[in-house]
């Protein structure tokens, strides 16, 4: 689906968000894509955010999709506002076991307060996790 960002400067405030999220900071994860309702973040495989039979955790990949449909939904709101999850649901679909991972946040619709969006994660070609998530805008103050 095509979206219309509604804050010319959608951009520079997702990724000047992004540089301030600790947990991204020390999973190393790296912000992608960004685009009018679209976010990709891609994580490395390291021994630190992996589980005991050594594929990425699950935890690792939540806070990834997490962020990556958070920040989708992101670009689609008006300047002074920011997004706060409200809820999501991650189906895992196969292990983690690659070099990395990208989780691809995708807006399905964005209303006022509720924004709908998913995330995919990717370790190569193969689906690892599915997220279905519902943001809310806030203004930014709280």
């Amino acid at each position: 689906m095509q979206y219309s960002a509604r804050d010319p400067d959608f951009e520079a405030r997702v990724r000047g968000s992004f540089v301030r999220q600790g947990l991204m900071a020390t999973l190393g994860a790296r912000l992608e894509l960004v685009a009018p309702g679209a976010v990709d973040i891609r994580l490395r495989s390291r021994p630190e955010i992996s589980q005991q039979h050594g594929f990425i955790h699950g935890g690792a990949i939540g806070a990834i999709a997490d962020s990556a449909a958070g920040y989708a939904a992101l670009t689609l709101t008006e300047p002074g506002l920011e997004v706060l999850t409200t809820e999501y649901k991650i189906n895992f679909a196969a292990p983690a076991n690659g070099s990395e991972i990208v989780a691809q946040g995708r807006v399905i619709r964005s209303g006022r307060t509720l924004i709908l969006v998913k995330a995919e994660v990717f370790s190569g070609d193969r689906l690892v996790a599915f997220v279905t998530a519902t943001m809310m805008a806030m203004n930014a103050s709280g």
